[in-house]
């Protein structure tokens, strides 16, 4: 694909994912969240307030890596030359609470490209909605290509 002729937004994928306690669990876990005990169990979730287990706040980077749009699928759909791309950033706003059990349906959207000196910066956009479509997360990110000379 040629990345003049991008017309944005651009949809690149839509998938599912059921949130499962062990993934929470394992997260939590490897990001160190605090109050920990709400995520390794439904009894201590449910002590806290919580209706079941409760995702830590950057859990969307985990169905977006299991489901969506793969590295691989990303650098062919655009183009892109692997050893020039670099993660610019990453950034989750929830709008509804997400617990184990729950099933996301995941749409992944091109929704920038931008030109700066030797750089093209793409920004993507991955909006999460429950079975009733609404939405409960947007996770922002943006990759960079360099150029031949940076």
């Amino acid at each position: 694909m040629d990345k003049s002729e991008l017309i944005l937004p651009k949809l690149f994928k839509e998938f599912t994912f059921e949130v499962e306690r062990g993934k929470i669990r394992e997260f939590a876990l490897a990001t160190g969240a605090a109050d920990i005990e709400v995520y390794m169990s439904q009894e201590a979730a449910v002590n806290a307030g919580y209706r079941d287990v409760p995702v830590p706040l950057t859990f969307g980077t985990v169905p977006e890596m299991w489901k969506g749009l793969s590295f691989e699928d990303l650098i062919d759909g655009l183009n892109l030359t692997l050893a020039r791309v670099l993660h610019g950033s990453q950034s989750y706003t929830y709008h509804k609470p997400i617990f184990a059990g729950d099933h996301l349906f995941g749409k992944t959207y091109l929704v920038d490209m931008k030109q700066r000196k030797n750089l093209t910066i793409f920004s993507f956009e991955t909006l999460f909605y429950n079975e009733s479509e609404e939405l409960l997360l947007e996770c922002k990110s943006v990759v960079i290509e360099r150029g031949d000379e940076v």
